[in-house]
């Protein structure tokens, strides 16, 4: 139940960020993405300003803007999405923790049934899991029909493995990316609220390392770190793994605190083995 209840939030960012690298580019904003969104919709709320509802399509509505801000930037200026994305990480990290003073918001209240919506508790005999595992296994599935079987997913393919052919034979690229970027911030706001509504706090903080974390699971689920070639399928399993394997390491003796010495030898040892495989 415990690795159910966590593994949807990271894994809703890595399905977005599988079709953003399939494409060629990668998002390091998510994990800010990921704090900001319920900052912005419990402040909403807890002011009094509106409703739970309409706070959560405002924060919805940010991660668009956030968004299609990297994409613009990625397409338009040509600036490489590593720095577009670093740059849009400190800013939005930095208005959460402006926003909120450091403090993490208070997101108790009244039955909602938003809440219930996104993060309802569902018990399966002696197992209990959360409605977020459901809307995971939704967009997974989706996502790796648009990937694999429309033309959407072979322009996303297409503008990863070579975008001036692809602009050749009509692909918009620019267009696919931005919305890509799109996705990647939306599933990062969706997560982030998800999770705060789970544990009960609007953490600023919140998603720190995470868009490094969800990289490692994409690349393990064997999606190209530069482009042309993605696998939802493959992210899911690269979710689990990493998962399973956090919770292994402590359970076998290996203090927690070494996770992320694992997380670095995984994402290099992938990266050789894409390399020799290519």
């Amino acid at each position: 139940s415990n690795l159910l209840a966590f593994t949807p939030e990271l894994g809703m960012i890595a399905l977005g960020m599988t079709m953003l690298m399939t494409s060629g580019e990668f998002d390091l904003s998510v994990g800010s993405v990921f704090g900001f969104a319920p900052v912005i919709m419990w402040t909403v709320y807890n002011t009094g300003t509106a409703s739970l509802e309409v706070g959560f399509l405002i924060a919805i509505l940010i991660a668009v803007v956030i968004g299609f801000a990297n994409g613009w930037f990625v397409t338009r200026l040509k600036i490489p999405s590593f720095l577009v994305t670093l740059g849009m990480l400190l800013v939005v990290r930095g208005s959460a923790l402006y926003i909120t003073d450091g403090f993490p918001q208070r997101t108790w209240t009244a039955d909602v049934p938003l809440m219930n919506f996104i993060v309802g508790e569902i018990q399966i005999g002696q197992l209990k899991i959360y409605a977020s595992l459901i809307w995971f296994i939704l967009f997974a599935l989706v996502l790796g029909y648009v990937l694999t079987q429309s033309k959407l997913g072979n322009w996303i393919q297409a503008s990863g493995g070579n975008a001036s052919s692809a602009r050749a034979r009509g692909v918009r690229v620019s267009r696919t990316k931005i919305m890509l970027f799109i996705l990647t911030a939306v599933m990062s706001a969706y997560a982030g609220i998800t999770s705060s509504i789970r544990v009960s706090a609007a953490n600023p903080n919140s998603g720190t390392g995470y868009e490094l974390e969800v990289i490692a699971m994409v690349v393990i689920g064997g999606t190209a770190l530069n482009g042309g070639r993605g696998t939802i399928i493959g992210t899911v399993l690269g979710v689990l793994i990493l998962r399973m394997m956090r919770n292994g390491i402590v359970l076998v003796g290996v203090p927690g605190l070494a996770y992320n010495i694992f997380i670095g030898a995984i994402i290099l040892g992938m990266m050789a083995l894409h390399s020799w495989l290519e």
